[in-house]
């Protein structure tokens, strides 16, 4: 069994510009007058912070455990299937930049009614995405163009037995 969670380095970021849209905005909202399409726009605003910020820290919450037979994650918001039911898996590549490079993954499994999304952000990412190619390849699940593609950036080869972790020349990434 592995557990994977959301190091607090790698949230602060997300806590910080959360806290940085939210409280100027009610800051503004609180002395200065302003009307009530400006008064709502702002409030909306915060709002948008408040949900940001309260998602990070539901994902700061979240401990994910991986075992041969079932993937579990725990905290406020709660998610776990057998790998035996994996009937969905997609891995998305978001750039920040347009030149492709600077972004973040997400891995997004499922099974049924359950969908877990993890970030790139968590702990031992790549052995998530390595136990959950297992078991799509186990179930016989197709992938997505996109998917393959970030797999083999993630330098993942898809194979019908064991899919092996690292980059072209073979060192481990």
């Amino acid at each position: 069994m592995t557990r994977h969670a959301y190091p607090p380095s790698a949230l602060f970021g997300d806590y910080l510009r959360a806290a940085a849209g939210f409280f100027p905005t009610i800051a503004v909202l609180a002395i200065v007058p302003v009307g009530i399409v400006g008064g709502t726009m702002l409030a909306g605003f915060a709002a948008l912070f408040a949900v940001f910020g309260v998602r990070t820290a539901l994902r700061h919450c979240t401990s994910i455990e991986v075992t041969e037979a079932a993937l579990q994650s725990s905290g406020l918001l709660q998610a776990s299937f057998w790998w035996s039911e994996l009937d969905r898996m997609k891995l998305s590549y978001y750039s920040t930049r347009r030149d492709g490079r600077g972004g973040w993954m997400q891995l997004k499994l499922g099974a049924g009614w359950s969908t877990l999304r993890i970030d790139s952000r968590v702990e031992g990412f790549s052995e998530l995405v390595i136990a959950s190619v297992k078991a799509a390849e186990m179930r016989g699940l197709s992938l997505d163009p996109a998917t393959s593609a970030n797999l083999q950036a993630l330098g993942i080869e898809l194979q019908a037995t064991e899919p092996r972790f690292g980059n072209a020349a073979g060192a481990a990434i």
